[in-house]
């Protein structure tokens, strides 16, 4: 069966027999000691960074070299070097390129799969869909070139003799600075962009999530691509830093925090303009109108929620419910997210895994207290789980809470599987509240009034909208089906990855005029 991130309950015995497969044949493999590559060189460093799987901090997924400047540097010198080369192959011998790489990954979706459960506790439905949608954004991307002709388009003519052309052109060197949520499809996505229309790339993975940013380069090297063409620098925030700051990197895509994505957007562009393709998080509303299916709406809010702990940057996060439906509303959200199961993500009942770190934890923890002390109430969860060998991994309870509108939680991004609920009087209210944020991610509105609808869609702050959705909330977008970009605090290029207009942010406008 087709995998996506709507796929939260898959009954395939086959599917689930060749994922069972996949977990024996990786585990053994895990806690390897894994190099940076640099113009297809691979480099051992002695400084490793550790990583240990979020759900049981016994298992090392890998130790990971980590780049230091210079190593950097020559990263960026041997993709600026290589940038003229890899423009001049044509576009459709990219395009192929992709699609082979594509072909490749498909054939191993269950073993990294299985590895991406270990590396940031992904259920096993959750992980699938993270490689499946990389393999879409390979092809997907790919059918764009083919659509818009490599990006050359004829203008008309002052005279007979004359030709003007329009070519859109890559920049050069592009840095991809990937998230550990989405460890493959968010360092794949910007990364097949930047390179089928003719960037070189420099490519650095989260430390926690690097495994899959190995995969990725694995992949694509065995399909063919030229060593200059991408360039694998593993490391923590100095390193990304020093990446997204270099003088010849010519564009950056991230995908973190509002903070950092601010901090980048604002000071990369110091010496000369470049384009930057921050996405960074949201505090993401669902709207439940009293002409709402209430079981539709609670079974979305939960998996929009509580899908991947809440680590989602389009995690449902705040809910407004219209007073007459209030009280059945919540008994219904709070008898789902009891029923969730939490526990081991690698087995096959578990729809909660645990929270990536230590630090997490405690950002949860925070914000229960915070909950307590400012007077709201925790409905259902609010407390760390340690029961049946939970107490090895990182593991909390997804949580359900009311609390006073002045409260933190219903401001700040969490990261965590974390809902706060409240009371409006129409929807309207719930519109104005749900704007009242810097960010402009994702939003979800629950109603079976078609006039509500249209006033959703017409006055919502966010770029990606949903309705009635019970696969999740304010989650779930898939590419060529939903594009994913944010609004305000939440994106800056204005066109969502996985969408028809993704590809020309990598991408600058040559007019060519020619006589005779």
């Amino acid at each position: 069966m087709k995998i996506t991130y709507a796929t939260m309950s898959a009954d395939d015995e086959e599917l689930q027999a060749a994922y069972d497969a996949a977990v024996e044949r990786v585990t053994p493999d895990l806690g390897a000691d894994h190099p940076l590559v640099v113009d297809g060189e691979e480099r051992m460093k002695p400084d490793l960074f550790e990583e240990t799987s979020p759900f049981d901090r016994e298992i090392v997924v890998g130790r990971y070299s980590q780049a230091d400047p210079s190593d950097v540097d020559d990263a960026v010198a041997a993709a600026r070097g290589f940038a003229p080369e890899w423009e001049e192959v044509p576009w459709e011998e990219r395009v192929a390129l992709m699609r082979k790489a594509a072909d490749l990954l498909e054939e191993r979706t269950f073993d990294v799969a299985a590895e991406m459960a270990y590396e940031v506790g992904k259920n096993r439905l959750e992980a699938l869909g993270d490689v499946a949608e990389t393999v879409v954004f390979f092809r997907y991307y790919a059918e764009q070139m083919e659509e818009h002709d490599g990006f050359t388009i004829e203008l008309g003519r002052l005279s007979d003799n004359e030709r003007n052309t329009s070519v859109l052109r890559p920049y050069g060197v592009w840095a991809v600075i990937s998230p550990f949520n989405f460890p493959l499809a968010l360092a794949a996505g910007g990364t097949i962009g930047a390179m089928l229309t003719g960037n070189t790339v420099v490519l650095k993975p989260s430390n926690e999530g690097a495994l899959m940013g190995v995969r990725l380069i694995e992949v694509m090297t065995e399909a063919g691509l030229p060593p200059g063409a991408l360039h694998l620098v593993t490391g923590g925030d100095e390193v990304g830093d020093h990446l997204a700051h270099h003088p010849d990197v010519d564009g950056l895509t991230f995908t973190g925090s509002y903070q950092v994505g601010m901090y980048l957007y604002n000071s990369v562009r110091e010496d000369r303009p470049k384009p930057v393709i921050a996405e960074m998080g949201g505090k993401n509303p669902a709207i439940v109108t009293t002409s709402a299916d209430l079981d539709v709406a609670a079974e979305g809010i939960a998996r929009g929620a509580f899908g991947f702990s809440g680590q989602k940057c389009s995690a449902t996060s705040r809910v407004y419910v219209e007073r007459p439906v209030y009280d059945e509303f919540l008994e219904k959200l709070v008898a789902q997210t009891k029923n969730l199961v939490v526990k081991n993500p690698v087995e096959r009942d578990a729809f909660t895994g645990p929270v990536i770190n230590e630090d997490a934890v405690q950002r949860f923890l925070d914000a229960v207290e915070e909950v307590r002390s400012s007077g709201g109430e925790i409905l259902t969860g609010g407390e760390a789980l340690d029961g049946d060998g939970l107490d090895r991994g990182n593991f909390v309870a997804p949580t359900v809470a009311t609390a006073p509108e002045e409260s933190y939680v219903w401001d700040k991004e969490l990261f965590v599987p974390f809902v706060v609920v409240g009371p409006v009087d129409s929807l309207d209210e719930a519109l104005t509240k749900s704007n009242n944020t810097p960010f402009g991610l994702t939003a979800g509105l629950f109603a079976g009034d078609e006039g509500e609808i249209s006033t959703f869609f017409r006055d919502i702050d966010a770029g990606t909208t949903y309705v009635n959705r019970a696969a999740g909330a304010t989650t779930g977008a898939w590419p060529d089906i939903q594009s994913f970009g944010g609004w305000k605090g939440s994106g800056t290029s204005g066109a969502g990855g996985g969408g028809p207009w993704y590809l020309r942010n990598y991408l600058r406008e040559q007019s060519r005029t020619r006589i005779g």
